[in-house]
């Protein structure tokens, strides 16, 4: 059976976190999710553009509970913040899709001096995490969902000698190592769960092709070559719509029947409705390792669930 938003169930009274929906699958999702019942937290750093899709999801839903509130993934101070005020107003978060990133920029740094994908999509999600783990794993049924790409076929482990490339950098190897690193989080963190024998979940999800403005911003500036250029055409022509793209996070993240761990993508790899996929490399204890010492050296944070439930 095809798996749509139909299939979604009722989420009123649930609290749904997330990153980057000001536009492309983030905004898709955040409508989906207000579509049926649940308090999104609309975290982004945008704050035009996110008033922009405040806007357009009222009007598909004019009954929506919404929130925005600023989030830059590229400063451990901002996500701080962020995380801070949405503790202030909310004791439980059902739902955290670690959703926003970018894709294949130039060598570069965020303000912490992290590389500039590794801090967004990795470290920047880390922080988040960490900060709001206390909440997550008092919420029954909670959900941790970290958005992965086909691209992380093309991604090795992060090296802790290394993990921002700083030798020998490939704008589009980097990005390959950075989303599998955020399936990596899923696997870490569902270890975490299960050692703890709570009932939260922590899934990844690709979108496959998807006509988002992830492509368009990777062209803005200008690094990404022929490959970049390929891959805007490409996404315009066969790409699927950003609502499309966006199932199989979605499914991660509301399906009753997705297991802890999961892993959902398009049928047909890059088009097709959301199935559960095999995990293909599923994450050696080492890669997964390397990810927690790297992660925790550079932000200074711990994600640790046992931690998190002494002190919730």
């Amino acid at each position: 059976m095809t798996w749509s938003t139909n299939d979604i169930p009722n989420l009123h009274g649930k609290v749904a976190v997330i990153t980057g929906a000001n536009g492309g699958l983030g905004l898709a999702s955040a409508k989906a999710l207000a579509g049926k019942g649940a308090h999104v937290v609309m975290a982004a750093r945008n704050q035009a553009k996110a008033g922009d899709a405040h806007t357009e999801i009222l009007a598909a839903h004019p009954e929506a509970s919404l929130e925005i509130v600023e989030l830059d993934l590229g400063s451990l101070a901002s996500v701080k913040s962020a995380a801070q005020q949405i503790a202030e107003k909310h004791s439980q978060i059902h739902i955290l899709m670690c959703n926003a990133g970018v894709m294949a920029l130039p060598q570069g740094t965020t303000e912490d001096g992290f590389d500039t994908q590794m801090g967004i999509n990795v470290l920047g999600h880390w922080a988040l995490i960490s900060h709001l783990l206390s909440i997550i794993v008092a919420t029954p049924g909670a959900r941790v969902v970290t958005v992965s790409s086909t691209a992380q076929h093309t991604g090795r482990a992060i090296n802790p000698k290394d993990p921002h490339m700083r030798e020998n950098f490939d704008e589009w190897r980097m990005y390959g190592q950075t989303k599998l690193a955020m399936r990596h989080l899923a696997v870490g963190l569902q270890e975490q769960f299960d050692q703890a024998g709570i009932d939260a979940k922590a899934l990844s999800a690709q979108p496959g092709l998807t006509n988002s403005d992830l492509q368009t911003t990777t062209q803005a500036h200008g690094s990404a070559g022929l490959m970049g250029a390929l891959s805007e055409k490409l996404v315009k022509a066969a790409g699927m719509s950003t609502d499309r793209g966006a199932l199989s996070q979605l499914r991660a993240a509301t399906d009753p029947d997705a297991p802890g761990g999961g892993f959902y993508g398009p049928l047909f790899a890059t088009n097709g409705p959301p199935v559960r996929k095999p995990l293909v490399r599923p994450g050696s204890d080492e890669a997964i390792k390397n990810l927690w010492q790297v992660a925790e050296s550079e932000t200074g944070l711990k994600v640790d669930v046992n931690e998190a439930l002494a002190t919730g």
